[in-house]
């Protein structure tokens, strides 16, 4: 997969942060992704059916970030169209994409909308079929609320690079951190991914929330069981804290 960044500012912001190499690189990219996506088009629509594995080929070339940008910027720019459903509009407009003057026009999709829309259907269908986690996998209003420590997380998706999806690196266990506090200043949060047991930390912000319960899968209860085990082991026996000898 090509692994250029995408740049998520206008090229009038880059020039203020002194990155316009990494917006040119982004933009240019950008008309790639769209030229890629109406060829795929041209070649898996029969004039009735669209195949299955149209986005394919794009996906692996230019991955989930970028595809589902042009997409959401494509329908963002045509609003006006009823043709896409509302299913569609809707999740376009979930994307924050910057006015950057004409840039946005340079990579439009220009496929016939009602075809299109069956694109980013596809679009939602593969991504779904990567099995990750998100907002609904998790307790209502865990960042605003709730206490992180000692609880399973769910790391976003837009904190990882795209060759690291899976639900194996989304799932971690916190164990402390200023972070865990909804109140605190502090944002760091010190924990052990489920998946491959590795310890860092993360910022608060870089998690969706607390995993509810009953998504909890059965390879992470059991890693989960470990590291609490393993806690408890490490804490001596007090009484009135003082250490017992």
């Amino acid at each position: 997969m090509n692994d250029v960044y995408l740049y998520p500012y206008s090229a009038e912001e880059a020039r203020r942060r002194d990155e316009l190499s990494l917006w040119r690189a982004s933009y240019q990219e950008n008309i790639a992704c769209k030229i890629a996506i109406e060829e795929a088009v041209r070649r898996h629509y029969d004039g009735a059916h669209l195949d299955r594995d149209c986005l394919t080929g794009v996906l692996q070339e230019f991955g989930y970030k970028r595809t589902a940008w042009v997409l959401a910027n494509t329908i963002q720019q045509k609003e006006w169209d009823g043709r896409f459903s509302p299913r569609n509009r809707a999740w376009a407009g979930q994307t924050y994409i910057p006015l950057d003057q004409w840039h946005n026009l340079d990579f439009i999709v220009t496929t016939h909308p009602a075809i299109l829309d069956g694109v980013v259907d596809q679009y939602h269908a593969a991504y779904q079929r990567l099995e990750l986690f998100g907002p609904s996998h998790c307790e209502p209003d865990s960042f605003e609320k709730l206490d992180y420590e000692g609880k399973v997380l769910v790391l976003s998706p837009d904190t990882l690079k795209e060759s690291c999806w899976s639900p194996q690196n989304q799932l971690w266990y916190a164990h402390d951190g200023f972070g865990c506090s909804p109140t605190a200043i502090g944002r760091s949060v010190r924990c052990t991914c489920l998946g491959d047991g590795e310890m860092t930390r993360w910022n608060r912000a870089d998690f969706i929330g607390v995993l509810k319960e009953e998504f909890l899968p059965a390879w992470a209860e059991e890693k989960l069981m470990e590291l609490k085990g393993q806690e408890q082991s490490d804490v001596s026996p007090a009484m009135g804290g003082m250490t017992m000898e």
